[in-house]
C-alpha cells in the first residue's frame, strides 16, 4: 500500500516562504516512470496542479507558479518537498502531495493559511 503524509505549517505570514515535505512510504520515488505531484485546492475553489518531480528528479511546474515554487526530494529518506516564495493570502489553500505509480495515491492534504 503506498501511503503519503504532508508536513509542514498551518500558518505562514505573507512574503515568507512555505515549506511541506510529502513523505512516502510502501514505494519509492525513485521507481522508473513514477511521479509526484503537488496539488492543492484554495476555499471554494477547484484543485490547481502546482507541480511535479519525476522518478529521475525532473520537475515539472505550473507555468503560472514556476516562477515562485520550486520541488525537490531526498531520496535518502524517500520524500519530495515544496517550497513556495513570497506567499500571499492568495496561497492559502489545502495542499496535498500525490503520486503517480501503479495507479494515484494521495496524501489527506494541509491546511496553510497565509496570514500575518
Amino acid at each position: 500500500q503506498v501511503l503519503l503524509q504532508e508536513s509542514g505549517p498551518d500558518l505562514v505570514k505573507p512574503s515568507q516562504t512555505l515549506s511541506l515535505t510529502c513523505a512516502v512510504s510502501g514505494a519509492s520515488i525513485t521507481t522508473s516512470y513514477s511521479y509526484w505531484n503537488w496539488i492543492r485546492q484554495p476555499p471554494g475553489k477547484g484543485l490547481e496542479w502546482m507541480g511535479s518531480i519525476g522518478s529521475d528528479g525532473t520537475t515539472y511546474y505550473s507555468p503560472s507558479l514556476k516562477s515562485h515554487a520550486s520541488i525537490s526530494r531526498d531520496t535518502s529518506k524517500n520524500q519530495f518537498s515544496l517550497q513556495l516564495r513570497f506567499v500571499t493570502p492568495e496561497d492559502t489553500a489545502r495542499y496535498y502531495c500525490a503520486g503517480r505509480i501503479d495507479g494515484e495515491y494521495w496524501g489527506q492534504g494541509t491546511q496553510v493559511t497565509v496570514s500575518s
